[in-house]
């Protein structure tokens, strides 16, 4: 995930200026990172480093 796309991402979910904290953020941060993981797998399927990584 890139910095632009996580800034995209807090801001659409922050509650206030310069939120980050809040459980509406940090929520939509991980399933952002859970979904490129789990896209990533799709394609490496020996990877197991990572996958470790999602468990």
């Amino acid at each position: 995930m890139t910095q632009a796309e996580k800034q995209a991402i807090m801001k659409e979910y922050a509650l206030h200026e310069g939120d980050t904290g809040s459980p509406e953020v940090q929520i939509a941060v991980l399933t952002k990172r859970i979904n490129d993981l789990t896209e990533h797998l799709k394609t490496h399927k020996k990877d197991h480093h990572s996958r470790r990584g999602l468990l």
